[in-house]
């Protein structure tokens, strides 16, 4: 077997694109997008009918350019995620505004939109996740949604109290952004490389894989955010992983052995200590750890920049 089909054998692939192609070839469990891959798939002429339906849809709910273009936005976003469903047999992950992510109140109202959205299309929200910043205000909206039955993936995850007040919460999932921890330890040890095992980005994914399995969180770990094969290689056995067509594509041509690198009945093994953190614990641990108080907000940022491009897009159809 390649080391695609070992993986799968170990860990839930998860397809990380906006591109439809890529997902019906290489046979995912679920999909994910977010604003910078659904604008790139926006520019391809094959999905020019998810944009005109979106475009329609705007106009039909609203008057003022404003809110049509805030109906159309929605509903181009629910459009890739209902198209990803129709692919996948598990689940698709449709994200939130990122300029709300330090507002729980709108955040919520927003998902309960979303998901308005998908059910009104025949979608069950149990096959829905909902994307939120892992900022404490995204945490927080996404605990009030999960009682709701309103299933949660939080991204731009890159810290350990993250993982912690995620769990805490009663978050479906998380996505841990393996490639950019380990980009922002490149550039502050100033070398080219990191080997896998060392990779501080995957050392993350393990102590939180770890920690959630001995105290047996229900709260699902998806590595997301890969620069290279050898760093999915090393999370084999993580529940789910995202991963981008290009590297499905190497694991796929790749011959080899692939071992499970991570397992419950090891983590339930492991040495770590349960902690408890609240708001004032979790904006300290994340003041005090440089990588991730610099990655969510320029993750924050540059979702928001891919956002407002697509915004502008569709403003120009409008």
């Amino acid at each position: 077997m390649n080391l695609l089909e070992q993986l799968k054998l170990y860990t839930k692939v998860v397809a990380d694109t906006g591109d439809f192609a890529s997902i019906e070839a290489y046979k995912p469990v679920d999909g994910t997008t977010n604003p910078s891959l659904i604008y790139a798939a926006s520019q391809d002429p094959k999905y020019a009918s998810l944009v005109d339906d979106a475009i329609a849809y705007g106009k039909k709910q609203m008057t003022g350019k404003s809110g049509q273009l805030t109906k159309a936005m929605d509903k181009l976003a629910v459009n890739f995620g209902l198209k990803i469903l129709e692919i996948v047999p598990g689940r698709a992950s449709t994200e939130v505004d990122a300029r709300l992510s330090f507002d729980t109140e709108a955040s919520v109202i927003k998902a309960r939109e979303l998901i308005t959205l998908y059910e009104a299309s025949g979608s069950s929200r149990e096959r829905v996740l909902i994307k939120l910043a892992s900022t404490w205000e995204g945490i927080k909206a996404a605990e009030v949604l999960e009682k709701e039955g309103i299933h949660c993936n939080l991204t731009l995850l890159f810290s350990f109290a993250q993982a912690v007040a995620c769990a805490e919460a009663g978050v479906r999932l998380i996505s841990p952004f393996v490639g950019r921890i380990l980009d922002w330890y490149k550039k502050e040890r100033g070398v080219a490389e990191i080997a896998a095992h060392e990779d501080p980005g995957v050392l993350s994914v393990k102590k939180i894989f770890n920690y959630y399995k001995k105290f047996g969180y229900k709260t699902q770990v998806m590595g997301a955010s890969f620069r290279n094969v050898d760093e999915i290689v090393e999370l084999a056995g993580c529940e789910l992983l995202t991963i981008a067509p290009k590297f499905l594509k190497e694991l796929e041509n790749t011959e080899g052995v692939l071992q499970q690198k991570l397992n419950e009945e090891a983590a339930r093994q492991s040495e770590a200590e349960k902690i408890s953190i609240d708001e004032k614990i979790f904006r300290w641990m994340i003041n005090e750890d440089a990588m991730a108080t610099e990655k969510l907000a320029e993750g924050i940022r540059n979702f928001t920049k891919d956002l407002e491009k697509l915004e502008e897009q569709m403003a120009k159809r409008l």
